[in-house]
């Protein structure tokens, strides 16, 4: 027998924070889309050895997503059921989106995407499911719209940086 549990109506502000992660993970995965390729030819990759060494977001995501969706849900303890995840992630995508700008061997940086890839799938998925545990039957399709925004304006962001980072700081947007 399961019990019905209101849980509390949010507000805006609570909104916004129990979605905001979303916006740093679209950041990683626009960050990883938009300059990865050009870290991979400066280091020697061809355009023609691009898709085999793209092939770790795909199977990633396959592999990654069902597990920790699985253990989120199953994960309790001192900082709650999903939080572990997203610090988990963050620290671990902030430290290869750190590192593979600056691998010096192209089996290095493919390495760090696959690192990356996986961190910001350790961090989404329990982020998802995040707004399903704190939200009300009545507030999920206003909290999940809070999501997309995030998704878009990380999305937005991230995908200026080349642009910002030629422009304004002068560095490079070609392989050389």
């Amino acid at each position: 027998m399961s019990m019905i549990v209101n849980k509390p109506v949010l507000g805006f502000w609570q909104l916004w924070n129990i979605s905001f992660g979303f916006f740093g993970i679209q950041v990683g995965f626009a960050l990883q889309g938009a300059n990865v390729s050009r870290i991979f030819q400066t280091l020697g990759a061809s355009i023609d050895d691009l898709p085999i060494l793209w092939i770790a977001g795909p199977v990633t995501g396959l592999l990654v997503q069902p597990i920790i969706g699985y253990l989120s849900d199953r994960t309790w303890g001192r900082f709650g059921r999903r939080r572990p995840y997203f610090f988990i992630g963050a620290v671990s995508c902030t430290l290869a989106l750190i590192a593979m700008p600056n691998a010096p061997l192209l089996w290095m940086a493919a390495g760090l995407l696959w690192i990356l890839d996986a961190s910001i799938n350790v961090s989404m998925e329990p982020f998802r499911a995040f707004v399903g545990d704190m939200l009300d039957e009545r507030q999920r399709t206003r909290g999940y719209a809070f999501q997309t925004v995030f998704i878009g304006a990380g999305a937005v962001v991230a995908s200026f940086a080349p642009a910002i980072l030629t422009n304004v700081f002068g560095l490079s947007n070609t392989a050389s």
